[in-house]
């Protein structure tokens, strides 16, 4: 493709964010692919969109200040070749960051250094932990899109440009098939019980959670013995991993000698939403995946484990009284939530056996969630962030032909552009406050 099309730097480091930035890639291009350039960092749906990847998301995506440590040399290539794009003759005329913050925000600092304006989409959680962080967001990037309401004004009083654009997952949690129309083809009955398993979407809690899960899942199966599960895998995870993890866990059942050691779960790949919203509970690892069977009305049990070291440390800078999404923008304990020390197979088997056999709780609780989805704005989030993106390309490229700037960040005649300083000016407003 041609260097004279706009070029866009997007960076997505988990599953959700993969998701989220291929839509906002497809909204841009429109029905022409070949308008816009994406480079960057995401998973299989950005890669599908037309992503040309620096990094994959599916390895990057981990959590945790030791867990991290893992994926260190695959993140630092793919920071070192994005910062290097920025100094490039091919340089971005926008970078596009989508959560993944402790990456993100550094390189939004070297996009500013670049001369480059920064679009960031999916707040930092600043509201929950590290606090301070919203005065070096408020340096380095220009316009901030968050997708719960709270956190607007947040940004609005640190001066950063800010706009509530409402919650993706509004417009895509929607199932199109029935439960018998979802679980026969999967060899599952309608007729009986049946459990989601969501362990998360990075590797790391994908080994933390789902062994713990299926124990959890052998203690209920001893009182409802026609229980099935499904467990929906995120794009970003392999398959042979789950499947491996299934089988350590079926042999160890059978070594312990348990009179049922089978688990009836089925892995499902594609419709992770009509798989969720056919089951009578779940239990969710801590993250989108809570928000999305809350809209879907499932009720279900928030579990979380995490190094015993990142949990201290986490506990000491955190500064909210939930884990779970659904909690938080509900703004009180309206599911369960079992963090570390109570995140076993008995206190989760406790909480799903409630679910199961008291109708009245689990209908309490399906009432709750119903209220989340009318607390996080109006559909169209996606079109509003590239409309955002194209408004910020559009003037990058007006200066550029008022400036005489070329591709490279060079004049025509021969002087270097003064970036750093046209891009502070680009951020400030009438009356001498930042936007």
């Amino acid at each position: 493709m041609s260097r004279g099309l706009p070029h866009v730097l997007v960076v997505a480091g988990e599953a959700s964010g993969d998701l989220y930035g291929s839509l906002v890639m497809r909204a841009m291009a429109g029905a022409d692919a070949s308008r816009v350039r994406f480079t960057g960092i995401g998973g299989p749906s950005m890669r599908a969109a037309g992503l040309r990847p620096l990094g994959d998301a599916g390895i990057m995506g981990v959590t945790g200040f030791l867990e991290v440590l893992g994926s260190a040399r695959v993140i630092w290539r793919a920071y070192r070749e994005s910062c290097a794009i920025l100094s490039s003759a091919d340089r971005p005329d926008l970078v596009l960051l989508i959560d993944y913050p402790d990456f993100n925000l550094r390189l939004a600092g070297k996009a500013r250094t670049a001369g480059v304006p920064v679009l960031y989409f999916v707040s930092p959680q600043v509201w929950a932990w590290r606090k301070g962080r919203v005065r070096q967001i408020a340096s380095v990037v220009d316009r901030m899109l968050v997708i719960l309401p709270f956190e607007e004004e947040i940004y609005r009083r640190a001066g950063v440009r800010v706009e509530f654009v409402g919650h993706p997952l509004l417009d895509l949690v929607h199932p199109v098939h029935s439960r018998d129309q979802t679980l026969r083809p999967l060899g599952l009955d309608p007729g009986r019980p049946t459990v989601a398993l969501l362990p998360g979407s990075r590797r790391n809690e994908l080994r933390a959670h789902l062994h713990v899960m299926l124990g959890a899942g052998r203690l209920v199966q001893e009182e409802f013995r026609d229980l099935q599960f499904l467990l929906p895998i995120a794009p970003t995870l392999d398959v042979d991993e789950v499947e491996g993890i299934l089988c350590a866990e079926q042999k160890g059942a059978e070594a312990a000698g348990m009179a049922r050691s089978d688990l009836e779960c089925r892995l499902v790949r594609e419709a992770r939403y009509d798989a969720v919203a056919a089951c009578d509970a779940a239990v969710a690892a801590s993250g989108t995946a809570t928000l999305e069977t809350a809209l879907l009305g499932v009720p279900m049990v928030i579990v979380y484990r995490m190094n015993p070291l990142t949990f201290a440390v986490a506990r000491l800078i955190s500064d909210v009284p939930h884990v779970g999404m659904p909690n938080l923008i509900a703004g009180g304990r309206i599911v369960p939530e079992l963090v570390q020390g109570e995140c076993t197979p008995e206190r989760i088997a406790l909480e799903l056996r409630r679910i199961l056999t008291e109708p009245r709780a689990a209908e309490e609780m399906r009432r709750a969630l119903s209220g989340v989805r009318s607390r996080l704005g109006r559909p169209g989030a996606i079109g509003r962030v590239a409309a955002a993106a194209w408004d910020m390309i559009g003037g990058r490229a007006g200066r550029r032909a008022v400036s005489g700037e070329d591709g490279d960040g060079q004049r025509r005649d021969g002087r270097a552009t003064r970036t750093d300083t046209d891009h502070e000016h680009d951020r400030l407003r009438p009356g001498g406050g930042r936007a």
